[in-house]
């Protein structure tokens, strides 16, 4: 049989299940999951080899209108994902009615390549709602297959990779054939990190950090890791670190434990607290974190 492989790329608002179906079809927790909008920053390719196949999954940032560089550059890892998918997967949630960019809506509904619609969350409707929602969207995206889903509780979510991989055009394969992302170990340190301060801190504050891990030094049974937390204002500073450091630790503890399921292996790890101030709206600054590339 001949091999297939080709780049799927998921697009669509904050916070309507993009990671969480990614890491569905891959199996491993790669994207950020947490209940707050705009926690994907970079794009994230997700790997899927089978013994005639490779699906390479993208998943990217939650269309958002930007208010800084640091957000047009996500925007610029979406544009991105229309440049070299060969199947293209639009993400919708239960009563949303459109996509908060209306360049990106046009070149959806204009693509030529297939695009499967994803109506997600499925579980919190019923059934009337349901076919309202199926009918409004096929007059929307007329071009797209659609396809109700839960991406939470694997709903329907085999039967989508089932038919991306009728769509796949034949390839060999893109990457190593046990290779699970594109991206290096440090870089799941850092969203690690990143994502128990988006759980554990409120407005601003998790928004205006960036972490940056200095060291990762891998031994048979045991990673040693030092990372660093930069914030935006001394303010922040403190919040991050909390009362006699019992907020940092709380941090720590948190993403040593999830680390430890992801590598493994027992982890150490230390964590530090540093300003950078307006990290956000310096391009030198985003271009060192992975940004603007």
């Amino acid at each position: 049989m001949a091999h297939k492989a080709g780049f799927v790329n998921i697009i669509g608002n904050p916070n309507v299940g993009k990671s969480t179906l990614m890491n569905a079809f891959v199996g491993e927790r790669l994207s950020i999951i947490t209940s707050k909008a705009q926690t994907t920053r970079h794009r994230i390719l997700g790997i899927v080899n089978g013994e005639d196949f490779q699906v390479v999954l993208s998943d990217t940032p939650g269309i958002i209108k930007p208010a800084y560089e640091m957000q047009e550059s996500m925007m610029n890892f979406v544009k991105s994902a229309f440049e070299d998918a060969d199947i293209l997967i639009y993400m919708v949630e239960i009563g949303e009615k459109e996509l908060k960019d209306d360049a990106f809506f046009n070149k959806i509904i204009h693509a030529k390549i297939p695009v499967l619609l994803l109506l997600n969350k499925i579980d919190n409707s019923h059934q009337e709602q349901l076919e309202e929602q199926v009918g409004f969207w096929k007059e929307k995206v007329p071009n797209a297959e659609i396809f109700p889903i839960s991406a939470l509780k694997n709903f329907n979510v085999p039967e989508v990779f089932g038919r991306i991989l009728e769509l796949l055009p034949e390839s060999p394969p893109f990457y190593p054939k046990d290779q699970l992302t594109d991206k290096p170990e440090r870089f799941f340190v850092n969203e690690t990190i990143r994502e128990k301060i988006l759980l554990n801190y409120n407005k601003e504050i998790p928004y205006a950090v960036e972490i940056e891990t200095e060291e990762f030094l891998e031994d048979d049974d045991i990673i040693r890791i030092r990372a660093l937390i930069m914030v935006e204002r001394d303010t922040q500073k403190g919040i991050i670190i909390g009362h006699k450091g019992a907020a940092l630790k709380k941090v720590g503890v948190e993403s040593r434990a999830e680390l430890e399921k992801f590598f493994g292996k027992q982890i150490h790890i230390e964590l530090y607290v540093k300003v950078n101030k307006n990290w956000r709206s310096d391009a030198r600054q985003l271009r060192r974190f992975g940004y603007n590339q």
